[in-house]
């Protein structure tokens, strides 16, 4: 049911079963999948497309042209996944250049007043806390949780499975299965409860990764020789495969 009260351009592409609330603004250029509810207020601007299933609440903008001194008008992207509960005042920017994409994967949950700058890449099932602002270029791996209040700075990669709580400050890579705590952010221990429980990791596989961690931030290693050592002592799995390979490839964690 779209409202006549809406604007929506004839040149959007709805899909089947959508209600558009009143006051809601469709620009064209815009896709919109199959039982997505767009509501009151919100604003979808061209380059946008959404799959099925989302929900975009009152007040949200998505496909902003990004707050970026770089753009100069290109016809860059914004690509939402399926089943993504997009919350009140939500503002989402499409890339910076031409055939670059913000893009957000599936059943991602982003609370009251998110900010997401242009380029950024997020996961699925993913939950974005109150007034939390990722800028641009970041990445977020899928299982994530960022609390309240979190900044994340430029192309910070923030990997699976990781908890970081209330007003953290991040400003360079998370590897996966961590929490982060404090301000300046520091290592606060493995996300054991949400594992155990989310992705059944049994305890041995969480013993292990608890010692890798161990290597890495209390050790007193450097970051080189620690990996070496989670190599050479602790038995191998894909959790610990992913924390090696994640920790190589980054241009520095937060430690």
């Amino acid at each position: 049911m779209i409202s006549p009260l809406a604007y929506v351009d004839s040149t959007a592409k709805i899909g089947k079963n959508v209600t558009i609330q009143p006051f809601a603004y469709i620009e064209g250029g815009v896709e919109i999948g199959d039982d997505c509810v767009i509501m009151s207020g919100a604003k979808i601007l061209k380059g946008t497309s959404m799959g099925k299933g989302n929900r975009v609440h009152h007040g949200a903008v998505l496909g902003t042209e990004p707050q970026d001194f770089h753009y100069e008008g290109d016809e860059s992207q914004l690509v939402i996944g399926d089943n993504n509960d997009i919350r009140e005042n939500v503002v989402i920017s499409r890339a910076t250049y031409e055939g670059g994409c913000t893009r957000i994967g599936n059943e991602n949950y982003l609370m009251d007043g998110v900010h997401l700058c242009h380029d950024v890449q997020i996961g699925n099932h993913c939950v974005l806390g109150i007034k939390t602002t990722v800028a641009g270029e970041c990445q977020i791996d899928n299982f994530t949780i960022l609390s309240s209040n979190v900044i994340l700075h430029q192309a910070s990669h923030i990997g699976s499975w990781v908890l970081i709580q209330s007003g953290c400050r991040i400003s360079k890579d998370v590897p996966p299965y961590v929490i982060m705590n404090g301000n300046p952010a520091e290592y606060h221990g493995i996300n054991a409860a949400v594992l155990q429980h989310k992705h059944e990791v049994s305890e041995r596989i969480l013993r292990h990764i608890v010692n890798a961690y161990r290597l890495v931030y209390q050790g007193n290693f450097s970051i080189h020789d620690a990996l070496q050592k989670i190599e050479d002592q602790v038995p191998m799995s894909d959790e610990i495969h992913n924390i090696i390979n994640f920790i190589r490839a980054s241009k520095g964690i937060v430690k």
